[in-house]
C-alpha cells in the first residue's frame, strides 16, 4: 500500500469546512454522473457512532453549497459513515482512524495482522494487539480495513 497525500479535489475542499464545523471528519467525496443527473457520495467520520441524525445534519448543511456547485443540475446526495469494515483506499486514511481496530493483509507473511491503530505517519503504522506493539511499513501492507473486533485490545 502506498501513502499518497490527498489529491486536490474541489468538492472535498468545498465541503470539508462545513463537515468540520459539525465536529466530524470528511473522509471521502465522490461524484458519479448519470444520464441526466449527478450522484454525490459523502463519507463522514467522528469518534463514536455516525448515526442517521449525523448524516441528516451533514446533508442539510452541505445542500446550499451543492446547489451552488451544481447549478441547474438534478443531483442526489448520499451521506454515510465509513462502515464497520471500511476497506482503506490509500495509506493516508490510517491517520483518520487512530484508536480504531484495523486489520492489514501483509505481503511479508501472507497473512492478516490486526490491532488497535496507535499511530500513523507517512511511512508506517503502529498497531497494538495481544502480542504487544507491531510496527508495519506501508510497503508490506497489501490491503487494510477497519475491524471492530480488535478494539478490545486498547490499553489506554
Amino acid at each position: 500500500m502506498q501513502f499518497t497525500p490527498r489529491k486536490t479535489d474541489a468538492l472535498f475542499d468545498l465541503l470539508h469546512p462545513i463537515v468540520s464545523g459539525l465536529n466530524m471528519t470528511l473522509v471521502e467525496t465522490a461524484v458519479a454522473r448519470r444520464k441526466e443527473s449527478v450522484h454525490i457520495k459523502i463519507v463522514v467520520y467522528k469518534d463514536g457512532v455516525v448515526g442517521i441524525d449525523d448524516c441528516s445534519r451533514v446533508h442539510r448543511a452541505v445542500a446550499p453549497r451543492l446547489d451552488l456547485a451544481f447549478p441547474k443540475e438534478d443531483y442526489s446526495v448520499e451521506v454515510s459513515s465509513p462502515g464497520i469494515e471500511r476497506l482503506f483506499k490509500d495509506a493516508s486514511e490510517f491517520a483518520l482512524f487512530i484508536g480504531r481496530g484495523v486489520r492489514c493483509y501483509r505481503t511479508d507473511i501472507s497473512d492478516w495482522t490486526g490491532g488497535v491503530l496507535k499511530s500513523a505517519d507517512e511511512t508506517r503504522i503502529a498497531l497494538e494487539n495481544e502480542q504487544g506493539m507491531i510496527l508495519l511499513e506501508y510497503g508490506v501492507i497489501a490491503k487494510a480495513k477497519l475491524d471492530k473486533s480488535y478494539e478490545v485490545y486498547s490499553r489506554e
